[in-house]
């Protein structure tokens, strides 16, 4: 199964500005990236703020493209640089929403369910936690790392083979309209809400305008289709009203009345038992995963899969194939310490799960290394302080706050009557060697390291500081 150029004309409206093609042959492939170029591909040219890529349109053509899709009008330098290229040049008046066109052309060639997940926190466990129960029947097309905004889901939905069973895509925002305008393009027959928190608060100025936002995944479900709300998030479950005619609601949760409910959770370091009810019947599963928000996140696949027809058995099977992204309260060894790197990103609530997690599962001496929470606007403070006030509570040894943000964090520890804190400004690399250093110092055997913060701190650094001191800690 592929796309031909006849059909990529179509989805796109685009115009043949030079050149010919032969429109019903099939395109091998469709990138955005020069450095991917093989022979008979598609080149689109994406604009951004910062660059065109039109300006390397005839380097694709060169490199063996049979055609470059650009934006209209041409500037002079790009019109005369493909003036003598060979291959066609395909004009629109927008390259970003004629490569979701594309994208959403090939995802109707396939009759398989698309599962869809938004919400402020739980997106990639949660699509990893589905892509695993759905693989019990076959392989799944899914969202890598996350790739979740309006160039990284089409790359994905434009990944799905014959051979896929279902894809399972995350569908991310920073602003209101980006859900309604980017569920259309995959089309979704299930969605899934994890959560709603203060993430992309500078953006949206209110935890209001962030419900409403993650609710217009709801509303894109089509009559036929299926919602899946968390119930233990007061704001999720209220989006039952949002649900269109004809659109199946579930609901899952832990200390809600739920149709997917959680009990008698079993967590370890190692990671977590729960007995599921369903359906008036109750079975055991279990994940490699710590922590009561990896319950509910799982909870919310299991959903998934019992819309989708599959049994208990075939869900625990697909679960034993997990594959989860790195850096997600991720367990390893450095020396005789134990990390856990959970620094793919923060928002308070996961802040908050990450501290009592570790403080509930691991009973020697914590060191917290915290790294700012971004995008809260004017709530930075307030939930900054306390997660300094958190890391007090989970009984942490020494607390290592990094960044601009976490002073807040920092002083509450202070005020709370913490002694063992380090404020570090910034996120430079000094500021990551200092923070070796001083968990260097202060760190003995078998003790614990938790690293939490935005991806934008990238507190994974720390890791190779210290292994390479070549302590055999």
């Amino acid at each position: 199964m592929e796309l031909t150029w006849n059909e990529v004309l179509a989805a796109t409206n685009a115009k043949v500005y030079s050149g010919k093609l032969r429109g019903n042959d099939a395109i091998p492939k469709i990138t955005t990236d020069t450095r991917k170029i093989e022979t008979g591909d598609l080149f689109i040219a994406l604009r951004g703020e910062n660059f065109d890529g039109a300006e390397f349109a005839a380097d694709a053509l060169q490199k063996g493209a049979s055609a470059v899709l650009v934006g209209a009008p041409l500037s002079k330098s790009v019109e005369k640089a493909l003036k003598n290229a060979k291959g066609a040049v395909l004009t629109v008046s927008d390259t970003l929403a004629a490569y979701q066109a594309i994208a959403h052309a090939w995802r109707m060639k396939f009759g398989v369910p698309v599962v869809a997940i938004t919400g402020s926190n739980g997106k990639t466990t949660t699509k990893d936690l589905t892509a695993a129960v759905l693989s019990a029947r076959g392989t799944v097309c899914r969202t890598a790392a996350n790739y979740n905004n309006e160039v990284g889901l089409p790359l994905t939905l434009l990944g799905m083979t014959g051979g896929d069973v279902a894809a399972v895509v995350e569908i991310g925002m920073r602003g209101l309209g980006q859900i309604a305008a980017l569920a259309p393009v995959a089309a979704p027959s299930i969605g899934i809400v994890t959560n709603v928190c203060e993430v992309h608060m500078e953006l949206l100025g209110s935890i209001e305008n962030i419900a409403k936002a993650k609710a217009e995944l709801v509303q894109a479900i089509p009559a036929g289709g299926t919602v899946i709300l968390n119930a233990d998030d007061a704001r999720v479950v209220a989006m039952r009203s949002l649900a269109a005619d004809g659109v199946r609601v579930l609901t899952y949760g832990i200390g809600a009345d739920a149709d997917v409910r959680a009990e008698a959770l079993r967590l370890t370091s190692d990671g977590s038992q729960f007995m599921v009810t369903w359906n008036n019947e109750r079975h055991d599963y279990s994940i490699p995963l710590a922590g009561r928000h990896n319950v509910s996140n799982a909870l919310a696949a299991l959903a998934a899969g019992f819309v989708l027809g599959y049994t208990p058995q075939e869900m625990q099977t697909g679960l034993r194939r997990l594959a989860v992204t790195k850096m997600r309260y991720e367990v390893h060894e450095v020396g005789t310490w134990t990390f856990i790197n959970d620094a793919y990103n923060a928002s308070p609530s996961s802040m908050a799960a990450a501290l009592e997690t570790t403080a509930n599962l691991y009973k020697g001496r914590k060191i917290a290394v915290l790294g700012d929470m971004l995008e809260l606007g004017d709530a930075s403070r307030g939930v900054h302080e306390k997660a300094g006030r958190d890391a007090c509570k989970a009984n942490a040894y020494k607390i290592v706050c990094i960044g601009t943000e976490m002073k807040y964090a920092y002083d509450a520890a202070l005020a709370s009557g913490f002694t063992g804190a380090l404020y570090i400004a910034g996120s430079s690399e000094n500021a990551m060697r200092d923070a070796a250093d001083f968990i260097l110092a202060n760190a003995s055997d078998g003790d614990l390291l938790l690293l939490k913060g935005s991806r934008g701190m990238a507190l994974e650094r720390i890791v190779p500081l210290i292994a390479a001191e070549g302590r055999d800690a």
